[in-house]
């Protein structure tokens, strides 16, 4: 890994400092906080990526509907257990 040096503001930096884990050190909540927001971004354009998919295959869309509207609320039928156990 190499090592970078990254210049913060007082007023950030102080607000990091207060945020900091007990025990936990600046680097590693920086690091924290960066790979966070790397991941949300990357999720944020999965998102978007999913939502373009969507529009281009309404047929997936209308799948997505009819899973939504299963009645989860009801037990599932019961499956002939006897049947399974001969193979």
């Amino acid at each position: 890994m190499s090592a970078t040096t990254v210049k913060i503001d007082g007023e950030v930096l102080a607000e990091l400092k207060r945020i900091k884990p007990a025990g936990g050190t600046l680097t590693a909540l920086v690091r924290d906080l960066l790979e966070s927001e790397i991941r949300r971004r990357k999720m944020a354009r999965a998102a978007a990526e999913y939502v373009a998919f969507l529009g281009k295959h309404p047929g997936e869309s209308e799948e997505l509907d009819a899973w939504a509207s299963a009645p989860l609320e009801r037990d599932a039928p019961a499956r002939n257990l006897s049947r399974t156990r001969r193979r």
